[in-house]
């Protein structure tokens, strides 16, 4: 590629020359302060924080330009750290402020906002600019997200990532001048538009304007309730980002710590959603079989990721037969433990209180809806993120860091490699393939790793050859993460373009260890660090020090089919673990369908 010379604070640095400005000072060593930048998704110099004096030749640029979009040129000199620069930067953030709430002790980012740390790297200790602020508007109607209108900086980094990353596009700048915030159409509450509550737009906002819903204190009113027998189930990807929240590296396995936290709160038993990854497995793969072999709709599309669900349920209504019938590994966990567990131990499973942790806000949603109950019994009754974990640790004042490694309580805590890498896009399909594969060729098969399946590309495809009714069967396969992909993949379905026999679709990109839940991580620290690729590494390195890895081989799972299940897709584990989906009717959706109708008409 052609190279450019520039000079950056009296440095020669030679760069490719489709870099950015901002680019060739990074790699330069040199940091120029960003805020609205989100490499690759949010380029748009709305906060003017990285700004710099250039001259190009000689000839100096007009104004100050944003570096962040401004593409290296041969002879550029640029200056960064000039008296001019340093009072523009500055002057910026306070003018952003004046309209901020500032009551940062309070907010649930403090610590860990954007926002917060340039101030301090800016020294502002005063802001000079006072006067009306916008009002403030505080939407918390959903079950998963709140939207906070005072904590907003219109950077424009959540409306990027949902219209362009997600292509959802529920979250637009709306009025102007002055007036201008970032809102669902017509301030629409987020309960009432089409978003599935993936909280992609959490991990992307740098302060609190948009966060989870928090349920924290429910949970520890349940556990200083002496009536009430408290369980926690942790799903996969949190053990790769909780130590996050307490300054381990991107994606540390914290298991046997987060055990020892969990006990440490005050929780009853503490479980492992691996149990339930495998046990979906067992009801997934033969519910796949079943289908294949006798007729049934193809593809069938794998339904853990509650966020996918309802994209599909909203957009591709036509696609609801093909879902897969089986409920999230999080809510048949909830199911089994307030049945076979509680008949097993003996509790009343009225008395018992499910809490599960989640790298995911759009489990909260899931928890919340009306058919994840059995017997009027809610499957799950909190779901909380990795984060709000990190908190109730905090709050209870336990060194996390020098926690010993524990191990979780039996009868639901037992899991193999497969279930740990549910966490992972590409991991259902893996340890699906791994069951299904011995269960078709009668063989405990070695080859175990289906590296096609792997990695963060959007879509990826695949066929597993597999003996079917004695005849060798070409299985095609595709994985999609995040809802723009999972649209391409069933655009192509629909035109007949692609066929397919299973399809695992994951909401958000690079599958649950991104989730909306997980740790937050800075766009400055994403620059120099991935957060899907560390997290997903670290659960294929547990899934290899595993010594089962198949979800077929749980020992915990046989059981509780031998005693409890019978097999697989069993009239009692339909009643269980089993659901339905239907067409989700949302306000934005008919209102423009509406309207559709009446122009058609007027035509």
């Amino acid at each position: 590629m052609d190279k450019v010379n520039l000079t950056i604070n009296g440095i020669n640095v030679n760069v490719p020359k489709d870099y950015t400005v901002l680019m060739a000072a990074r790699e330069a060593g040199i940091d120029i302060p960003t805020l609205c930048f989100l490499k690759d998704i949010n380029e748009i110099a709305a906060c003017r924080v990285c700004v710099a004096e250039v001259d190009i030749k000689g000839q100096a640029m007009r104004n100050l330009p944003a570096t962040c979009v401004l593409q290296v040129q041969e002879g550029m000199n640029v200056r960064t750290n000039t008296r001019k620069v340093r009072n523009a930067v500055k002057m910026n953030v306070e003018l952003i402020l004046a309209n901020h709430n500032r009551e940062c002790l309070t907010c649930m980012r403090n610590g860990s906002c954007e926002l917060q740390k340039l101030c301090d790297e800016l020294n502002i200790n005063h802001i000079e600019f006072q006067g009306t602020k916008r009002e403030t508007k505080i939407d918390e109607l959903s079950h998963s997200i709140v939207r906070d209108s005072s904590k907003c900086i219109l950077c424009g980094r959540c409306v990027s990532t949902c219209r362009d990353l997600q292509e959802i596009g529920i979250l637009d700048f709306t009025n102007r001048g002055f007036n201008t915030e970032v809102a669902p159409a017509f301030d629409y509450s987020m309960k009432d538009v089409p978003c599935v509550y993936c909280g992609q737009c959490i991990q992307a906002c740098p302060v609190a304007a948009l966060r989870e819903k928090s349920h924290i204190d429910e949970v520890w009113d349940a556990i200083d309730d002496p009536d009430k027998y408290v369980v926690v189930q942790t799903a996969p990807g949190v053990r790769a980002s909780l130590g996050e929240e307490f300054g381990l590296p991107v994606g540390t396995d914290v298991t046997g710590r987060m055990v020892a936290a969990l006990k440490r709160l005050g929780f009853d038993k503490v479980f492992d959603t691996n149990f339930s990854a495998d046990l979906t497995i067992l009801e997934e793969g033969t519910e796949l079989l079943a289908r294949v072999k006798n007729g049934g709709k193809l593809p069938m599309i794998t339904s853990c990721s509650p966020g996918w669900i309802r994209y599909c349920e909203i957009n591709y209504p036509e696609f609801l037969e093909n879902l897969s019938s089986c409920k999230s590994p999080q809510q048949m966990f909830g199911a089994i433990v307030k049945s076979y567990y509680a008949e097993k131990e003996g509790i009343d499973p009225k008395k018992i209180f499910c809490v599960s942790v989640m790298p995911c806000t759009s489990k909260k949603t899931e928890a919340n809806r009306p058919e994840m109950e059995v017997d009027g019994l809610r499957d799950v009754d909190v779901s909380l993120t990795t984060r709000e974990l990190g908190d109730m640790i905090k709050q209870a004042r336990i060194n996390f860091v020098k926690l010993p490694d524990e191990n979780p309580d039996s009868i639901l805590g037992q899991y193999t490699g497969a279930g740990a890498i549910f966490g992972a896009t590409g991991g259902v399909m893996e340890a699906a393939l791994r069951t299904v594969a011995d269960i078709l060729t009668g063989q405990d098969l070695e080859d175990i790793e289906y590296e096609s399946v792997r990695g963060i590309e959007g879509v990826k495809e695949a066929s597993v050859t597999l003996p079917i009714d004695g005849n060798d069967t070409e299985v095609k396969i595709a994985v999609a993460h995040g809802t723009a992909n999972a649209a391409k993949v069933l655009e192509a379905v629909k035109s007949g373009e692609k066929e397919y026999h299973f399809i695992e679709v994951m909401a958000c990109p690079g599958g649950c260890v991104h989730g909306g839940g997980q740790s937050h991580v800075s766009a400055k620290a994403r620059l120099e660090v991935n957060p899907k690729t560390k997290r997903a590494d670290a659960l294929y390195e547990l899934d290899k020090s595993l010594a089962l890895r198949k979800s077929h081989k749980n020992p915990e799972v046989i059981k509780l089919y031998e005693e409890y299940l019978k097999e697989p897709n069993s009239p009692i584990s339909h009643k269980l673990l089993h659901t339905h989906y239907y067409e989700q009717k949302v306000y934005e959706v008919e209102k423009e369908k509406e309207y559709k109708e009446l122009m058609a008409r007027i035509k």
